[in-house]
This record gives C-alpha cells, structure tokens and sequence, in this order.
C-alpha cells in the first residue's frame, strides 16, 4: 500500500509514521503544542522533527470543541509564515484546515497533505484541488462542526456510520480525480463522538483496514482520554494518550497524530518490536 503526498511517498506496512501538531493558534487546548508567533511555531515544528515527528501538521484555527472559526484572512496570517519558514524541512508539512482558500495557499507555500475534518462537506472545491496539486488528503469523520459537534452528539452504530462514510468519501474522491494512493482515512475520535463512541472506534479500529488505505488515529490528549483513566486535566493526559497510540498501531493504524512526539515515538517503536515477536512474520507484518 502506497501513500503519495506530492513529492514525498510511503510503502506501508512499515514503522507506524508519527504527525506531530503545531497550532499556530491562540486557543487550542492543549498549551504545549500552542503558538501565537510564527517563528515560535516554527522552532517548535522543527523541535518535533528532530524528536522523530515524520510529519508536521500545521493548524491556524482551533478544532475544539465549541471552538468559533475565524476567517480565511486570519488562519492564513497564522499559518503562511509557519510554512515558509519550514519550507526546506526535509519531512512533509501537513495544512490542518477546512477551508479551500487556506489549503491552496499552503500548498503553494509548501505543504504536501490537506488534513480536512470537514471531509463531512458537499463542496468539492478542496477535493478537485488534492486532484490536482498531488497533495496527500485526510478524510477525517465528523458530526457537524467544532461548535456544535459536542452538542448532544448520538449514533445508532458509530462503526457502521464510520464505515459509510469512508466508502462514500472515497466514491467521491475518485470522481474528482484524487488518487486512492492520495487518501488517508480518520475515524475522527473527538469529532462529534460521545466517551464511549470514541471507545468502541478505537477497540474495533481494525475494521477499517479493509479499505486499504492508511489509516490515521488523533486521540493525544483528548478529553475522553481524560475520561476514561481519571486524567481530569489535560496537562495529565500523556499515559492515556500513549495507550491510545498504541492499541491503534497493533489494530491497523498507520499514522498517529500526536502533541509528544518523543515519548510516542518510544512507545510505539516498543508496542512494534512486540509485535515483531508475537507475529514472527516481519517485523511490521499485522493480521488483517
């Protein structure tokens, strides 16, 4: 399985790569991957980097819960100066955004992947430009939008929405001219899912390897992490978030998103030299 975001490519299975997030933003949640500057916000991805980040994400509007968006002008202040101060970082840079507008200017200010959590939307505007930039695109599961997705949310069967939604996405994308080996799909943990919808994603998360398409997981320290061990705050939600990570690598994820990229990185090349023993198969081989 192949993955293409314009000039870079991946062979999977191979080592679970690793998105580190920098948020050129006053507000996101978690303080410790928050930047209002531009050059800190580049230091910081380029800190990630070095750490073993093999992807930076790139967001200039908070995707919180009840988070209010702000308009084109301002999220590409935000993040245009970010991509080209980074704009020779030998990993891909990934534009965390759901407007159009934004991602056409951050690809053209280098960026590779468009990280949409509206992949929920009709528009095909963001579709037809992946098509035809070459750009990697993550399709990311959502209810409604930031300021209202945690309003109430409900499902009959997550799993089985989840599941068409990635099958109609993909029909979609394909009609646009995006190429599957462009594609990565995100069950989107956090986007309009109660504790135990996000719960039941994760344990079943294998399911949706029958795409054949990379397979994102985004659980650092959410709140139902917070949720599910006791971890009230967010600054103590690192342990749950690396046992997030790691079940997702042994149940097909492919890339995991993540605010700490070192301890990660560590837990999850541990979680595979296990997995290299109980499979005896290769070392990155997994049971479909």
């Amino acid at each position: 399985m192949l993955l293409r975001a314009r000039q870079f490519a991946f062979e999977f299975p191979r080592p679970v790569l690793i998105m580190g997030v920098v948020n050129a933003t006053p507000d996101s949640f978690y303080e410790g991957a928050r930047f209002d500057d531009a050059s800190a916000a580049a230091a910081h991805a380029l800190r990630l980097a070095e750490e073993g980040a093999d992807i930076i994400d790139i967001g200039g509007e908070s995707t919180r819960p009840g988070a209010a968006s702000v308009s084109e002008a301002e999220e590409l202040r935000r993040v245009i100066p970010v991509l080209e101060a980074l704009s020779g970082a030998a990993v891909p840079l990934s534009i965390d955004t759901v407007k159009p507008g934004v991602a056409r200017q951050a690809l053209r200010a280098g960026a590779s992947i468009i990280n949409d959590i509206a992949a929920n939307r009709q528009d095909e505007a963001i579709w037809r430009l992946a098509a035809e930039s070459g750009a990697a695109y993550v399709a990311v599961h959502m209810r409604g939008r930031p300021a209202t997705m945690q309003d109430n949310p409900s499902y009959d069967d997550v799993m089985a929405e989840v599941d068409r939604f990635f099958e109609d996405r993909l029909q979609r994308l394909l009609a646009c001219g995006v190429h599957p080996e462009q594609v990565v799909l995100d069950v989107g943990l956090g986007f309009g899912k109660r504790v135990e919808d996000n719960l039941r994603l994760l344990a079943q998360h294998r399911r949706f390897t029958k795409w054949g398409r990379p397979l994102l997981v985004g659980a650092s320290r959410k709140s139902f992490t917070g949720a599910a061990s006791g971890a009230g705050l967010v600054q103590d939600r690192l342990p749950p978030s690396l046992a997030c990570a790691c079940w997702a690598a042994e149940n097909g994820a492919g890339i995991i998103r993540c605010h700490d990229v070192a301890a990660t990185r560590r837990a999850l090349r541990m979680t595979e030299a296990l997995m290299k023993q109980q499979t005896n198969a290769g070392y990155f081989t997994r049971p479909q």
